[in-house]
């Protein structure tokens, strides 16, 4: 018995299965220690050798963690339980600045474009064995990364840039390898990286992306690889700078066989320039979604890298969903080649939001990062009061658990949407939650 919890099953994998349905409810908690394998056995009445099944089966998913003889314990921050449970239910008449979405006003419509692909499709249809790639799409998208100084390689297509990304860490990743993350980082990565049974290691982030230092104790240490937000960090809106970009690349130069994984989400509404890392180690990942800009249902990302890392990704691709829809492909396609999206007017409003408030923020001497992308990220003391008081005062905020392991406190504000005339009000708002508690007196 674990608390009021009873670990069943006669199977490795029911016994996996237990666990790891306790751990997503919580009735097994963070930190919480299994039982000895041989005890639980005992108590299963099974072979030790099924129980060491089970927990090899649930380390490799990410759910628990072995330290020797201090036994097997559910890891500090399981995928099961993911970083989900951390989002605001945001009440009605509250004012949603949490959710890290684009503002719909200022993407295409997908009309048209659909239309025009669905049209191709009846005339060209796309049938099993064809390219995976829409060949249009392959010509434009390479354009652009080679005007952006990404070297040259293979391109293929993912659904998004998740997909991408976890793609390529299992083209060459093992359980139990270590991958340098950015801390505070994009909530869904940090979840992801123990789902594919990865460990992570925390890289801090200012303005201008990572930290050469804490890159290189990573590696140091034995991450076998590294991903890295070009522009619009999500949180903290970090760009990596072309200083940045040089002290980065002379780390990986003593690290050739990192695996180097590059999201440049942020393509088509930043309008700061690339500075990009590709092709300094011998497994190189770039990949760049349409999400942020053209809509996130569109599910598509671009990827390049070197040739076998494509090659693995194109395979592996190829005995499961088969390929991303040419229809989309050939909608998005179509969207490039109509000029849909104003780029440099769209990256401008984003700027002109996260301005606004920054600014509005620094009149209440309080520090905000937001130099590309959606988002304000603002380091706070007490990151639960602050949300607290925030939505008490009718502003919903993503706290910042989501998005950090070991970084510091922090909240993330999304300006997407934000209208010029609520920006005072907000930045007064959160002057108040920072400030300190009321005195009460209770009778």
């Amino acid at each position: 018995m674990l608390g009021g919890y009873r670990i069943e099953g006669r199977r490795a994998a029911d016994i996996a299965a237990s666990v790891e349905s306790a751990v997503g409810s919580g009735g097994l908690e963070p930190g919480q220690l299994l039982p000895p394998m041989r005890e639980l056995a005992v108590e299963l009445g099974v072979n030790p050798n099924t129980v060491a099944s089970a927990y090899r089966i649930l380390r490799e998913r990410g759910v628990i963690e072995t330290s020797g003889r201090r036994g097997s314990r559910v890891r500090s921050k399981p995928a099961t339980t993911g970083r989900d449970y951390v989002r605001m239910d945001v009440p009605e008449g509250v004012r949603d600045v949490a959710n890290g979405n684009p503002d719909p006003a200022l993407l295409p419509s997908l009309a048209k474009a659909f239309a025009a692909a669905g049209e191709l499709g009846d005339r060209e249809p796309v049938l099993y064995g064809d390219a995976l790639v829409e060949p249009e799409l392959q010509r434009i998208a390479r354009a652009e990364l080679d005007a952006d100084g990404v070297p040259d390689g293979p391109l293929t297509v993912a659904s998004g840039s998740l997909d991408a990304i976890e793609r390529v860490l299992a083209a060459h990743l093992k359980p139990g390898d270590t991958v340098a993350v950015e801390d505070p980082g994009w909530g869904s990565l940090l979840d992801l990286v123990p789902a594919l049974g990865l460990r992570t290691a925390p890289v801090g982030v200012d303005d201008e992306g990572p930290l050469p230092d804490d890159v290189q104790r990573a590696l140091t240490a034995g991450a076998r690889a590294l991903i890295v937000t070009d522009r619009a960090q999500n949180p903290t809106g970090a760009a990596v700078t072309g200083t940045r970009a040089r002290a980065l690349r002379a780390v990986l130069r003593k690290h050739p066989e990192t695996l180097l994984i590059e999201d440049d989400h942020g393509h088509g509404i930043v309008d700061l320039p690339l500075h990009p890392l590709a092709g300094i180690t011998r497994h190189w990942a770039f990949v760049r979604s349409v999400a942020k800009a053209y809509g996130p249902d569109l599910r598509l990302a671009v990827l390049t890298g070197d040739s076998t890392t494509v090659d693995r990704v194109s395979g592996r691709h190829r005995l499961g969903p088969g390929w991303v829809s040419r229809l989309t492909q050939r909608a998005v396609v179509r969207l490039w080649a109509d000029g849909a999206l104003d780029t440099h007017a769209v990256a401008a409003a984003y700027r002109t939001r996260r301005d606004l408030l920054v600014d509005a923020l620094a009149q209440h001497n309080i520090e905000a990062h937001g130099r590309t992308g959606l988002n304000v990220w603002l380091p706070v003391p007490d990151e639960t009061a602050a949300v607290s008081r925030l939505l008490h005062a009718g502003w919903a905020v993503a706290p910042g658990a989501r998005f950090r392991m070991s970084a510091p406190p922090g909240i993330r504000i999304t300006v997407a949407t934000l209208k010029p005339d609520e920006v005072a009000p907000l930045a007064d708002a959160v002057a108040k939650a920072l400030g300190p508690a009321p005195n009460r007196t209770y009778m």
